[in-house]
């Protein structure tokens, strides 16, 4: 049987566990979120043996030469030595400066870090509650703005969320990790399409992504839909459409899976995302596709663009776990 080492001591692995799963058994604590290798929470690095591949998948490959391997990922089939001590992210601690009801189910928040923060709009920040308890969300704000934006859903039962709503004050600290991800936009092709689909709070990266294109000067089309399944998750509708009418070359497509009891707002169309995406772009050659949300939407939506025409390496997700 397999085992790992962590600091001489050594735990069995059983069939088919995973790292994570046997270091948290023994009581250990191990950052992690999603389990699903996506946040990239769990990372952590082998000082001796052998990685399986399918634990750096998605690491860069300057990690990968490390050691640097995803917890829940990992299936050792051999003996792994591992530094629990070390980071691959830095660790920061940032205050909370607002806090803003956006709808009943979701809150802005707004962060300051202790230290200026590079990143890309767009990409992820783990919050972190405790030493074990930490969950991913997406920023919405701009590198230069001073305050990370972050749209947070509340979910029942959520061991963060809730916490973060309920809890969590204007000038509290808490600890933030990141950033990560590559759901970003690169200038080089102004005129180049693009297409932004998200659902739910996975709008936040694709505010973030929008603002970033056109602060850069993006000259060509730009496309967000933004589906959900309530009014309540159309949280930014009033600010986008008035940016849609403001920016010739923004058009803003809002979608409820159904009507419920009461008609939508004006302008939102009723049914499911993927399908007014079909309706109203049905080719997508040559265009720069963003997506965001729950991951089996995602999984589908990245499916279509594909068919639809759109390059594999032109289309970049960013699923919420």
């Amino acid at each position: 049987m397999s085992s790992i080492i962590v600091k001489d001591q050594r735990y069995p692995l059983t069939p088919g566990a995973t790292v994570l799963d046997t270091l948290l058994d023994a009581g250990l604590e191990v950052p992690f979120s999603c389990r699903a290798g996506a946040c990239q929470s769990c990372m952590l690095r082998a000082s001796h043996g052998t990685i399986p591949v399918a634990a750096q998948q998605g690491l860069k490959d300057t990690l990968k030469a490390e050691g640097w391997f995803l917890a829940c990922r990992c299936k050792p089939t051999s003996e792994l030595s591992i530094d629990l001590d070390a980071s691959a992210t830095p660790t920061l601690s940032a205050r909370v400066v607002a806090k803003q009801q956006l709808s009943p189910h979701v809150m802005g928040l707004w962060l300051q870090s202790g230290e200026p923060l590079k990143y890309f709009a767009g990409q992820y920040l783990t919050l972190w509650r405790d030493a074990a308890t930490g969950r991913s969300y997406s920023l919405a704000s701009l590198p230069e703005e001073r305050q990370l934006e972050l749209h947070i859903a509340r979910v029942n039962g959520g061991a963060l969320s809730s916490w973060l709503h309920d809890t969590l004050e204007i000038g509290d600290s808490l600890n933030i990790q990141g950033p990560m991800g590559d759901c970003f936009y690169l200038p080089g092709d102004p005129e180049q399409p693009l297409l932004l689909v998200g659902t739910g709070t996975g709008l936040a990266p694709l505010y973030g992504i929008m603002r970033d294109a056109l602060q850069q000067g993006h000259s060509g089309p730009i496309h967000l839909f933004h589906g959900a399944r309530t009014a309540d998750y159309l949280y930014y509708h009033d600010k986008l459409t008035t940016l849609s009418a403001q920016v010739n070359n923004l058009y803003y497509y809002p979608s409820l899976v159904d009507a419920g009891d009461g008609m939508p707002a004006e302008g939102v169309e009723i049914g499911a995302v993927d399908q007014l995406l079909k309706q109203h772009l049905p080719v997508l050659e040559g265009w720069r596709v963003f997506l965001s949300g729950a991951p089996d939407i995602v999984k589908q939506l990245r499916k279509q663009c594909f068919l639809a025409g759109a390059s594999s390496n032109a289309i970049h997700t960013d699923p919420f776990g």
